[in-house]
Order: C-alpha cells, then structure tokens, then sequence
C-alpha cells in the first residue's frame, strides 16, 4: 500500500463520524463525496488459499490478483449491516437493516489494492437491487437468519442449494503487526466491480482501522464455496464487532 495521508491532505466532506479518523489511509479520500452511509455488525472473516493463477483467470481484464505468500485468497464474510441509506434521503428505517454474506479475494488496479466479490447475498430484494444498479456488484437474494450477543453470534445462509451455518465467537482483541495476513486482507479501501457495459469500476470506501479480534468459528454447513479449487483454511479467524462506513460513487478506471 502506498504512505498514508494526514487528515489536513484530505478533501474535505461531508460529516460522518468515521471521518474523525483519516491519518491511517493508504491514500486520500475522493474529491467527490460519498454517496452511501452504513454500519457493519459482528464479522467474521475466513480465508481459503487458492491458486493464483486459476485466480487470475477469474478476474476481468485490468485487475491482478493480489497475493500474499505467493497464494490467492478466497475470503468468506458473513456480518450484518444497519442504516443503510444513501446521503441526503431521510434516516434509515427497518428496511435498511439486514445480514449479508459475501465471497471475496483481493486484487490490484493502479497502485490500489482492493476487493472483487463473486457473490454477496442478503434477504432483501431492494438492496439487490440498488447494489447491482448503483455499485454492479453480484448481488442475491437468500433466506438468512443471524442471532447475536456479546458472546456469540448464530448465523444461517441458504440459497438454492448454497448454504453457510455457523456459530462465531470473539476471543478478544489482538493487535496484528503491518505486513501481517491479518492487516493485509482487512485493510482495504476500495472494491473493484464491472458496469453495465461490462466497464472496469472502482468505489472507494472509507472507515476507521479495522477493529479486529481473534475469533472461533464453528462451521456447520458451507456449500457457498461448492465448486472452487480450494486449498487450506488460514489459521486466523477473524472478528470485528462493528464499524461505520462510507462509500463513494462508482467511478470507471478503464477509460479506453
């Protein structure tokens, strides 16, 4: 990742409270301003190791694989989000609350690291729907039930045939050194997605640094991954409890 910026280099924006903190961006903040406000609930991430190269051949032209050790990574996150609004409409309602589970690995555009998903599912048909719209990201819609406390959290997934239950626990905060598997897979500030026109995108996000606590994972069904060469499991699971976010108007990064 490139030096990070200090706050007073940051165009300015509209308030939101993970603006308060900016000093550990890799780079600035967009000029534009951000256009969706949300919060993210008790994650969990996974990560398979996959081959880089059958990666690579996944992913459109103009995005690298982003590898760590020499290996490809598939990511699993099941969470759940809140106030999920875009900026300038009225507070968020009910509707605007809801699990997500995505399927991730990580990549490269420009200098910029990011994200790509293959799949992200949520039980409500209005996100799919402003996602694929406003952000082209594969959205779909699933059956999910996801019960949580501060000790644990039940989490149940199933579309079609796809299915993820769980039980994930926190095992306390843990501070993982720069360069780490940890940092490097969580510490991402953009995704990368394909318009309508099947154009390479990016949208930058912003939130503070990563919380992030050592967690356990009971896995009791995840069919989500059926049909990808994956290898082995990383040791590390993680937990984040919840964080704010903001996310800023896709932009193409592929201008021929």
């Amino acid at each position: 990742m490139e030096e990070a910026f200090s706050g007073s280099e940051q165009p300015v924006q509209p308030p939101h409270p993970s603006l308060d903190y900016l000093d550990h961006r890799p780079w600035p903040l967009p000029h534009r301003p951000w256009s969706w406000r949300q919060s993210w609930h008790d994650l969990l991430f996974l990560h398979w190791a996959v081959d880089p190269d059958w990666l690579q051949e996944q992913l459109p032209a103009g995005l690298e694989a982003d590898c760590y050790n020499g290996q490809g990574w598939i990511g699993l996150v099941p969470f759940t989000m809140s106030g999920v609004t875009r900026r300038g409409f009225p507070a968020p309602s009910l509707l605007c609350d809801f699990p997500e589970i995505n399927v991730r690995t990580y990549v490269i555009h420009g200098g910029k690291p990011g994200v790509w998903f293959f799949s992200l599912d949520v039980p409500n048909p209005l996100a799919v729907w402003v996602a694929r719209t406003f952000f082209g990201l594969p959205y779909f819609n699933a059956r999910m039930r996801v019960r949580g406390t501060e000790e644990k959290v039940e989490y149940r997934h199933r579309r079609g045939h796809r299915a993820f239950e769980a039980t994930y626990r926190p095992r306390g905060k843990t501070d993982y050194p720069p360069g780490s598997f940890e940092i490097w897979s969580t510490e991402r500030y953009c995704l990368y997605s394909r318009d309508r026109r099947e154009r390479l995108c990016r949208a930058e996000v912003h939130h503070r640094r990563w919380p992030l606590e050592d967690a356990s994972a009971d896995i009791r069904v995840n069919t989500l991954l059926d049909g990808l060469p994956l290898g082995e499991r990383h040791p590390s699971a993680l937990f984040s409890r919840t964080i704010d976010v903001v996310v800023f108007p896709l932009e193409r990064v592929d201008r021929r």
